[in-house]
């Protein structure tokens, strides 16, 4: 392990001496890599040098252990404190060393959809949908609504933001799937628990220069006039947009804005990221093949999470992870439920690349 990490920091010096030349400095391109690669090296790098540090530290503590008297205490002391910080520290750099995900660092485009359960279904994809909007406020980060169809009692078909930030996608990557819920409708006159499901999709945010290539030729641009649940948001100009990929077939639509040019700019940022999807796992089908692979069909029996209101309990099936924080994680307080997700998803890698 403690070649790998030299060989990291080793690695980390290098970009920064690239990066101080001005040929890197004048192309864009080249210097946005170097910076990405640069933010998933340094924190495993300094946590390296503290471990070295530490290192230093628990030889001299150890030499005066064997000293008679107070001395020799209080260095067994020390070295016992710096053994348990040393490997807490060593699990964390056994982390530091999975292959990064180069798109851990990219911005996101995230989609909820209403899947089965019908008008429940609708009511929930809202209320996610706002919970997650509630949690990146929280984190700091920028939120921009690119798309939301609305249904017509008051829950959405399908809603689109661009969320913008550090790391975002490594902190939301793994939400990608079907999230079911289980409660007594609003519709419901008997009070029975139904199950309904909604979809949920983590897309990296294209660089629109360097990842993807969209050609005009490729596109057909249909303008038409938005609507809304109960007159809402309704136009009476061509001002929504939608946008089909003849190659792929992929469509996105956009109304929000009352301007056909900001339709068709949010619309497009919606499409880069499919198609960044699409190529990046090699898939030159059409949408709903990509989709399939991150949320599937969408069946009450797919599930990722499930979201239980009777019992206020919110349970991730992959991780094993129960807590019964359920207002409080759809009030944007997410932050534990997502730290221990990621947390199964590292220990699985660990297992896998056998650190």
């Amino acid at each position: 392990m403690k070649d790998e990490l030299a060989r990291l920091e080793r690695r980390l010096l290098e970009i920064e001496n690239e990066m101080a030349s001005p040929a890197v400095a004048s192309n864009a391109a080249l210097f946005r890599a170097l910076s990405r690669e640069r933010a998933g090296l340094e924190p495993g790098v300094e946590m390296f040098r503290t471990y070295k540090s530490l290192e230093q530290e628990l030889a001299g503590a150890r030499e005066l252990a064997s000293e008679p008297g107070e001395l020799g205490e209080m260095a067994r002391t020390e070295s016992q404190q710096i053994e348990q910080t040393m490997d807490e520290l060593a699990g964390k750099l056994r982390i530091s060393l999975l292959p990064r995900d180069p798109d851990d660092g990219r911005n996101v485009i995230l989609e909820v959809r209403q899947a089965a359960g019908g008008d429940e279904a609708g009511l929930f994809a809202a209320e996610l949908f706002r919970a997650y909007l509630r949690f990146c406020e929280r984190s700091k980060w920028r939120v921009e609504v690119l798309s939301e169809q609305e249904s017509e009692i008051g829950g959405i078909k399908e809603a689109a933001a661009l969320i913008t930030g550090e790391n975002i996608y490594a902190k939301l990557k793994h939400e990608s799937g079907v999230h079911r819920v289980q409660r007594v409708p609003q519709t419901e006159a008997q009070g029975r628990v139904h199950t309904s499901t909604v979809t949920v999709a983590i897309l990296p945010e294209a660089e629109e220069v360097d990842d993807v290539k969209v050609l005009d030729s490729d596109l057909r641009v249909d303008t038409y006039r938005a609507s809304g649940a109960g007159g809402q948001h309704v136009n009476r100009t061509d001002s929504a947009v939608r946008i089909t990929h003849l190659p792929s077939g992929i469509v996105v639509a956009c109304q929000d804005e009352r301007s056909q040019i900001k339709n068709r700019s949010k619309a497009m940022k919606i499409l880069a990221a499919k198609l960044l999807e699409v190529a990046r796992t090699e898939q030159e089908a059409a949408l709903s093949s990509e989709r399939s692979s991150q949320v599937g069909r969408g069946d009450r029996s797919e599930r990722i999470r499930t979201y239980n209101f009777p019992q206020s309990r919110v349970t991730d099936h992959r991780a094993g992870y129960t807590t019964h924080a359920i207002d409080a994680i759809m009030a944007g307080d997410m932050g534990d439920l997502l730290d221990n997700v990621a947390v199964y998803f590292q220990q699985e890698a660990l297992k896998r690349h056998g650190l």
